[in-house]
């Protein structure tokens, strides 16, 4: 006689779920590895000799360092978004792009060959937002499309791209944390946090979405040891997007600005001020003879709207500003009690010694003799300066030493205009100044800095 032994309700329960998370689970995988294979190939590694701050000696001095870092290529013509402290202010950037799909499955070997090693050339960066674009002779590439970082939500699975550690195009899982963390209050750059690995060399990789879209760019990690703790951060897609656009339009990043401080009003800052409102923005300072005062705005102004858009926060207000460079917005304000409409018009941000830097540095040169790396001054550079005396002479875009010492010190941003009253309008023409100059000899360089000329008295190492 057989006997039948029948499961217990919940037993039978456990075993029906179970049955059915496996087609759930496997389906999860295939779509996971599926997402690998439309992402690994626009994945690259990048690696960079050059020039960058030293970091002991802070950002006036700089060393000959090499770098690596990850990259994705986001047009088939060899467009190429990395962070900028990957490329840093480097002398060769050098791209290894993944050997195509169809050559791939050709190799039997589950050690798969390594890619084309090429050199790219820096079209671009941007260091308030640690984005460069670097392009690649190549064309034809595998390219990954933008996605929407607005719609990512918390939970959301995302999955990291990138060389940690020099491991070529390796991948992790994770989530989204946080959708815009803020590491800085009123800073107008944003990341999204994710627990999705991110260690040191996956920098530059894309942070995807199920769907393979670029959702964002891994830009750095928080941990006390140096490898990932679960707390990554990367630079929103919507924001790298508007950075590419712009570097390969104008090859730079326009900022446009009023002229004004804005700040986020607190609970604290309302009360303490007696203010209408605990939210908002209000105007900590007007720059004078900025736009903003020509339009009439005051310190203690709550500023309401712009173009209509409720403004919340000091970053809300600064990031639509920058976006309307050459433009004229119209403000909404409130100032002891009454409401006000005026119009600013927005002016383009200068661009600060740093981005100048990083953007020149790739055709300058050594000058050991004073112990500086620089630039031809000319019709690229200029318009990136403050007004100068002189339309030809030598930019200093960094320190290698300290051979000059004391007060006579160049600075990032010097232009040199004469070496023993002897012009100097080219580089070629500053090193055949020099040339006569014998170890220990005095030199006086003319140079100008922050619109002003000084003699500095260099002595040749």
């Amino acid at each position: 006689m057989t006997t039948i032994r029948l499961l217990s309700p919940a037993l039978l329960v456990c075993v029906l779920q179970a049955q059915s998370r496996v087609p759930a689970a496997a389906q999860l995988s295939q779509s996971l590895e599926q997402v690998a294979d439309r992402v690994s190939p626009a994945v690259v590694q990048i690696m960079a000799s050059g020039f960058a701050p030293d970091s002991e000696s802070g950002s006036r001095l700089v060393r000959l360092q090499r770098s690596s870092g990850s990259g994705v290529i986001v047009d088939p013509e060899g467009f190429v978004i990395t962070n900028a402290h990957v490329v840093g202010l480097s002398r060769q950037v050098q791209v290894l792009v993944p050997l195509p799909a169809a050559r791939l499955a050709e190799s039997k070997s589950v050690i798969k060959p390594t890619g084309k090693l090429t050199t790219a050339q820096v079209v671009g960066l941007d260091r308030e937002t640690d984005i460069a674009v670097l392009r690649i002779e190549e064309k034809g590439l595998a390219w990954l499309p933008f996605g929407d970082s607005e719609h990512l939500r918390k939970g959301q699975i995302v999955l990291a791209f990138g060389s940690p550690f020099g491991l070529e195009n390796s991948m992790t899982l994770g989530i989204v944390s946080s959708v815009a963390r803020q590491l800085r209050p009123d800073h107008p750059m944003i990341y999204i946090q994710t627990d999705a690995s991110i260690n040191p060399g996956n920098s530059g990789g894309p942070l995807v979405d199920t769907a393979g879209a670029i959702v964002g760019i891994n830009t750095f990690l928080l941990s006390e040891s140096g490898a990932s703790a679960g707390v990554g951060f990367a630079a929103p897609s919507n924001i790298v997007r508007n950075v590419y656009q712009q570097v390969r339009k104008h090859g730079r990043v326009r900022r446009g600005q009023i002229g004004i401080q804005a700040q986020t009003i607190t609970p604290e800052l309302s009360r303490a001020l007696g203010l209408e409102r605990d939210w908002g923005v209000i105007v900590g300072d007007v720059a004078p003879g900025s736009s903003a005062e020509a339009a009439g705005i005051e310190v203690r102004d709550i500023l309401l709207t712009l173009n209509g858009k409720t403004l919340e926060n000091a970053r809300q207000f600064g990031v639509n500003i920058y976006q309307r460079a050459g433009e004229t917005v119209t403000l909404e304000l409130l100032r002891n009690g009454k409401k006000l409409t005026l119009q600013a018009a927005v002016l383009e941000r200068p661009r600060d010694t740093d981005q100048v830097l990083a953007l020149m540095n790739r055709d300058g040169r050594p000058v050991p003799a004073l112990g500086v790396l620089a630039v031809d001054l000319n019709e690229k550079i200029t318009p990136l300066l403050p007004p100068l005396r002189k339309l030809s002479g030598v930019v200093v875009t960094g320190v290698l030493n300290d051979a000059a010492g004391g007060p006579d010190s160049f600075f990032p941003g010097d232009v040199i205009y004469a070496v023993n009253d002897t012009g100097t309008g080219s580089l070629a023409e500053l090193e055949a100044g020099l040339s006569s100059a014998r170890p220990g000899d005095p030199v006086a360089v003319q140079i100008e800095r922050l619109g002003q000329l000084q003699y500095l008295v260099i002595r040749i190492p």
